[in-house]
């Protein structure tokens, strides 16, 4: 599955991540390289907790960029 993240750079240089199809899944890291991994491990045990749960599993989230000129 694929879901779409958010990645932010804090004021003090802390990388921080969200899914937002799933709430309250939130990561950090002290680089992009892990805050992704941590993000993928927050992904993964927050459908293996909907498993559990017998929760339903969000779609994944395609998504497309396009260019506009202004």
């Amino acid at each position: 599955m694929k879901f779409r993240i958010i990645i932010e750079q804090d004021e003090d240089g802390v990388y921080v991540v969200k899914c937002p199809a799933l709430p309250g899944c939130i990561s950090q890291g002290k680089n992009r390289e892990e805050a992704l991994a941590n993000i993928k491990d927050a992904i993964q045990g927050y459908l293996e907790s909907l498993k559990k749960h017998d929760e339903p599993i969000p779609p994944s989230i395609e998504e497309e960029l396009v260019e506009v000129h202004a």
